[in-house]
C-alpha cells in the first residue's frame, strides 16, 4: 500500500505528515499556525517557528500523522 505522507525540509529538520493517520484534531494549526498553516500551500512552513517549537508541536499530535528527524550534518 503506497504511503501518501508529504515531506517537509530546512537545513535542520525534515517533516512528515501522513494524512491517511491524521485525526484531524488540529492542534498543530492552532497552537502552532505559523508553522502548521490551514489555507495555504505548502501548509507546513518550517521557517515559521524555531526548530525546537516544531519539535514540541510535533510530540504533541495525537495521531502520529506528524513525524520529524533531525538532519545530519556534515562533520569536516
Amino acid at each position: 500500500m503506497e504511503n501518501n505522507a508529504n515531506v517537509f525540509s530546512n537545513a535542520e529538520i525534515t517533516v512528515t505528515y501522513n494524512p491517511r493517520c491524521c485525526a484531524n484534531a488540529e492542534l498543530c494549526a492552532r497552537q502552532l499556525s505559523n508553522v502548521f498553516r490551514r489555507s495555504v500551500i505548502p501548509w507546513i512552513d518550517l521557517e515559521g517557528a524555531n526548530t525546537d517549537a516544531i519539535i514540541n508541536q510535533i510530540k504533541k499530535c495525537p495521531s502520529g500523522a506528524l513525524q520529524y528527524h533531525m538532519n545530519k550534518k556534515d562533520v569536516a
